[in-house]
């Protein structure tokens, strides 16, 4: 189905329908593996978060019009029935709000890496060589955005290469190609108060760990966390709940995608 623009896939005919949310740099193709492990056993919906896909130009949208837009999806694709979120990187932040806004709409979270994003606890846990390192990957993508704004078409060169150049420093697994700088709108929200920022966002350490059952999974092979001790004490102490780490980076799904999904299987399960 098409909803606002943004095509909607649905594969499997499970009972518990999955909605699967990516995030920075990437496409509904990040989920590629998941899916066919899944599809047999559940109801897998996913789509390109609005703005992020290059060949169907979508306006990006504010938290506020995020959140409207996936319980639009959400209604469309269980209408009688609460779903199961799956969540990667800036899908997480925009899953945890939705989640706290229409909590009767979730019954459990998937989250892949990122955490309480903006707590105190998880600010007061990274040392001063991680805060440098998060901002300049951050508001270097934030910049290419700005470009963009500033300059119209005659920056988007400049801005696409920028944003395959910080994709490919960090190592995502994504193909470069698919890459450009549609994909900043997040970053120059987080930075610059683009389309009213992220400043009313929820505050996820103290409403999500413990309000429904979650699976968390990190990479432990990076220079930083986003996420603190607490939101992992949280968690693992909720019932139904569970933390697992993995050896890999950011991309946990990308780097060992049948471990992962052998997890996923067993917890949903």
């Amino acid at each position: 189905m098409n909803i606002q623009g943004v095509d909607i896939h649905i594969e499997g005919n499970g009972p518990d329908t999955l909605l699967m949310l990516h995030g920075w740099p990437d496409t509904l193709a990040l989920w590629n593996d998941t899916v066919l492990a899944l599809r047999d056993t559940h109801r897998c919906v996913r789509f390109t978060l609005p703005a992020f896909d290059a060949n169907a130009p979508v306006a990006p949208k504010s938290l506020i019009e995020m959140v409207s837009f996936i319980n639009d999806v959400v209604n469309a694709v269980s209408p009688d029935q609460p779903v199961t979120l799956v969540l990667h990187d800036w899908g997480c932040v925009f899953g945890y709000e939705y989640a706290a806004v229409h909590p009767n709409r979730v019954h459990r979270m998937v989250a892949v890496d990122v955490g309480d994003h903006n707590s105190k606890a998880l600010h007061a846990s990274l040392s001063g060589k991680a805060k440098w390192g998060v901002f300049s990957y951050q508001i270097w993508l934030a910049l290419a955005w700005q470009l963009v704004n500033i300059f119209g078409a005659m920056g988007r060169p400049l801005a696409n290469r920028m944003t395959r150049y910080m994709a490919k420093a960090l190592r995502c697994p994504s193909p470069l190609g698919d890459m450009h700088v549609g994909m900043n709108v997040p970053y120059a929200m987080k930075w610059m108060g683009t389309l009213e920022g992220f400043e009313l966002a929820c505050n996820a350490l103290k409403i999500l760990p413990t309000a429904r059952p979650m699976l968390y999974i990190y990479g432990k092979r990076k220079p930083f966390m986003f996420h603190s001790e607490r939101w992992l004490e949280k968690i693992a102490a909720h019932p139904g709940s569970r933390v697992e780490g993995f050896d890999t980076g950011h991309w946990v799904m990308s780097n060992k995608p049948e471990q992962f999904n052998e997890l996923l299987k067993e917890w949903l399960g």
